[in-house]
């Protein structure tokens, strides 16, 4: 009788499918979550009771701990640690790529370790320890929250890099899963993919001064 043998991956073929999980986390949990997250943020421009209906429409939600374990805790934890990963082991290459390319890379690096440390404060201030103190999180807890201009100086830094993170790696994985090959559509879809930045940066910045004014 024989028995069947598992054949390991791979070092290039487990270096794929990683590079693949990494990016595909980036884009539908976590993407699809920053989208929805800095909407409903937004609400915040149209007054104090909008935003606090949200909110609490949000932690009213079925099996919300498994759904914020499940969909963002992991997959965030996955993509930043094999990003940082790749961080230390990619390198520019000026050689084969546009100085703008190379530009790119590195401030996608830069930005993910960014992102990394203010989301991970962000939850920490405005989710964990309000949940652990038994604190109501609503409009007038963020509003004291980002009262202090450096918090403010540190939320907008967190926008901004969480927006292009999220934007500059889009059209990166449209590259990287073989959609846009071309230097035309590679083109298109970074300047498509510059204009998503700059609506959400705007819808993003809008919310934070919303909340001080």
């Amino acid at each position: 009788m024989q028995t069947a043998t598992v054949t390991p991956l791979s070092s290039s073929r487990k270096k794929f499918i990683l590079s693949r999980l990494h990016s595909l986390a980036g884009i539908i949990p976590l993407g699809l979550f920053l989208i929805q997250h800095l909407m409903g943020n937004a609400l915040a421009i149209f007054g104090s009771e909008k935003y606090d209906e949200h909110i609490e429409f949000m932690l009213s939600l079925p099996f919300l701990f498994i759904l914020e374990i499940g969909f963002i805790a992991i997959p965030l934890f996955f993509h930043a640690v094999y990003g940082i990963y790749l961080s230390f082991i990619s390198k520019p290459n000026a050689h084969v790529y546009k100085y703008n390319r190379n530009i790119s890379f590195l401030l996608q690096r830069v930005t993910g370790i960014i992102t990394f440390i203010f989301v991970i404060y962000h939850v920490w201030a405005l989710r964990i320890s309000p949940a652990i103190s038994q604190i109501e999180v609503n409009h007038q807890l963020v509003s004291e929250h980002l009262a202090n201009p450096f918090m403010m100086i540190f939320y907008m830094a967190g926008v901004l890099s969480t927006t292009y993170h999220f934007t500059n790696g889009l059209s990166t994985s449209l590259i990287t899963w073989g959609i846009t090959v071309g230097p035309s559509s590679q083109k298109i879809v970074m300047n498509l993919c510059f204009g998503i930045f700059i609506i959400l940066a705007g819808l993003g910045l809008g919310s934070l001064i919303s909340f001080v004014m």
